[in-house]
């Protein structure tokens, strides 16, 4: 029931944004309202690492300038981002014109797309989870969704970490 109810305020919230950019777009004379994220206004993101317990274990993962943790979708390539619609709404991508990144060495590029200016870490999208707070995972494993860390492999490249497993009771729940 919780996910049902998560889902709803979601869609509610991406409404709210839609509404909010074309009124927007209405008092400053555009004709064609702009693509509307939850973090659309958003034009400086600094990424940083934050140790955190995830599935049990401390990890060092990374966080937005909130201290939300980041998330990479499995799905994504390096070029193409496969989140939008009701998912982007529990998954609200990180953009930003002008990302810095401390406490790690990973590359950092912004991909203009349907999302807008959409960051990613070492060729991977970055996003939020709309269940977590500052220092909470309850994302990891959900809907292929998995936290990003300073180790996070380049798209392309192998890694000597293996994909992190679901934690238990995760990557179900909302019906994608």
């Amino acid at each position: 029931m919780r996910h049902h109810k998560i889902a709803i305020a979601g869609i509610a919230i991406a409404a709210a944004a839609g509404v909010s950019g074309i009124a927007a777009a209405a008092t400053s004379g555009t004709s064609t309202p702009a693509a509307v994220s939850s973090t659309a206004s958003a034009t400086q993101a600094t990424i940083h690492t934050q140790s955190t317990t995830v599935g049990g274990k401390t990890e060092t993962i990374l966080v937005d300038t909130q201290g939300l943790p980041l998330y990479y979708y499995k799905p994504d390539t390096a070029t193409k981002s496969f989140v939008s619609g009701e998912l982007a709404a529990l998954w609200p991508p990180l953009v930003s014109s002008n990302p810095t990144i401390t406490g790690t060495s990973g590359k950092l590029s912004v991909v203009h797309d349907a999302n807008g200016a959409q960051v990613e870490y070492n060729g991977h999208f970055l996003y939020t989870f709309v269940d977590d707070s500052a220092g909470h995972v309850s994302g990891q494993g959900v809907q292929n969704f998995f936290v990003a860390t300073p180790g996070l492999a380049a798209v392309g490249t192998s890694s000597s970490a293996p994909t992190p497993a679901p934690t238990s009771g995760s990557g179900t729940g909302y019906g994608y």
